[in-house]
């Protein structure tokens, strides 16, 4: 993988003071933002729509947890200087191919998802155009940013559209007036009728999809290769998350404060609505700039998908074709030198891009996302479990990096919710 250039010898972090910390941010804003999308935002404005503040806990919840699953991927990389696959790879030839067929089915599905939420927003704005022909657009811009582009641009990138991401939500949330009081109260957690999935949906919905997996690789691009980085990596996965988890509360204030109460459109065109909303209550002046922050938030996922999902195939390819004796050494030098723009990165890029655009004019088939919906509900719980295992394991672990109390106790909790969230999934899919 290519090393940013910015970034200090990978074996003598610089100081370990607060602003040498984050001078160095970005790879956990790249994982946070990536995982994000326009769905998240969608589900916490239904909810304030149909709960007000009262599941305000468990998007706090749900954010705590992401920051566990975030540090324990981190410290993984960081500590064993193996990468994930690698990792799963010691567990049994079942765990890389679970993960080979379900990196497969998902990237095809979610392709034509991501090109499709990046271009409601633009055919809102330029309405000359249609959502498909947007999408078409928007997957392209995607290949060739991630194609030619290295590492370095795109956490540039991706940071500067978080920062509009920033400014356009969070300053929606304002426009139209939190009740702090209220806001306060759903700190409390509570239960109304009804709610257990979007309390579900909210807490294993703060950024967690399979692209927490890409994390790791995002670390070592960065430059950060030894546990001396340690801290880095934790200041950079706490403001990640806890920037992603602010813009999910911003939204359900949104939700609360203009829908509650009222009727909301399911799926990402319940965005475009909640904007026409903005529009007649405040101006065309407020739809805009909900709209950009709109597309910074999809197009954002977007190109966090294309490379770091990208990356994370590109490191099954060779796990998968490594004899059963080779060392994890082997696989992990090559993953540092060789992942970014090495040829399975780039096939797997073009499967992202080009298969998925046949969906943009046909439904997508019944089979397909049945097996794509379980084998997703199921990623969540192997990602927490195997985590589990890895981290607290005396031969692949020394033990001072070793999971403590904490860590488990996290860890096991999120387990036990992603179980929950896939359990509701599956059942909501097929009765």
């Amino acid at each position: 993988m290519a090393v940013d250039a910015t970034s200090e010898t990978p074996g003598a972090p610089p100081d370990r003071g607060w602003g040498s910390r984050l001078k160095q941010i970005g790879p956990g804003v790249m994982a946070a933002a990536t995982g994000v999308g326009a769905g998240d935002l969608v589900a916490s404005m239904v909810a304030g729509a149909r709960y007000g503040y009262a599941l305000f806990w468990a998007v706090v919840l749900g954010t705590v947890f992401k920051l566990a699953l975030g540090e324990a991927i981190g410290r993984w990389h960081l500590v064993s200087n193996h990468t994930i696959l690698s990792g799963w790879r010691t567990l049994g030839r079942w765990a890389t191919g679970f993960f080979g067929v379900y990196i497969v089915i998902w990237g095809f599905i979610y392709g034509a998802t991501a090109m499709s939420a990046s271009a409601l927003p633009l055919n809102a704005l330029f309405p000359g155009l249609s959502v498909r022909y947007w999408a078409m657009l928007c997957g392209l811009a995607g290949l060739l940013l991630v194609w030619f582009g290295r590492y370095g641009l795109l956490e540039k990138l991706m940071t500067a559209l978080v920062a509009v991401m920033f400014v356009t939500v969070v300053g929606t949330a304002v426009l139209v007036g939190p009740n702090l009081t209220a806001l306060g109260a759903g700190l409390v957690p509570s239960l109304p009728d009804g709610s257990t999935a979007y309390v579900l949906g909210l807490m294993g919905g703060v950024g967690g999809t399979i692209t927490m997996a890409a994390y790791g690789y995002w670390t070592f691009a960065k430059g950060w290769r030894s546990p001396g980085w340690l801290p880095f990596m934790r200041t950079d996965n706490a403001v990640g998350y806890v920037t992603t988890g602010v813009f999910v509360v911003a939204m359900l204030v949104v939700g609360t404060e203009i829908l509650f109460g009222s009727r909301v459109v399911g799926g990402d065109e319940g965005l475009l609505r909640l904007a026409d909303t903005l529009a007649a209550d405040y101006g065309q002046w407020a739809r805009i700039p909900f709209l950009v922050g709109f597309l910074s938030v999809a197009f954002t996922s977007l190109l966090g998908v294309w490379n770091g999902v990208s990356l994370l195939f590109a490191d099954w390819w060779r796990t998968w074709r490594l004899p059963r004796s080779a060392p994890p050494e082997t696989a992990d030098a090559y993953a540092h030198k060789a992942g970014e723009h090495s040829r399975p990165f780039k096939l797997y890029l073009l499967w992202l891009t080009v298969p998925p655009m046949a969906l943009l004019f046909l439904d997508k088939p019944f089979q397909l996302v049945i097996v794509y919906g379980v084998l997703g509900a199921l990623f969540m719980p192997f990602l927490a479990g195997t985590l589990l295992v890895l981290l607290n394991s005396p031969t692949l672990m020394p033990a001072e990096h070793r999971s403590r109390w904490l860590s488990n106790t996290a860890l096991v909790l999120c387990l036990v919710l992603f179980v929950s969230v896939g359990v509701n999934k599956i059942v909501g899919m097929l009765f």
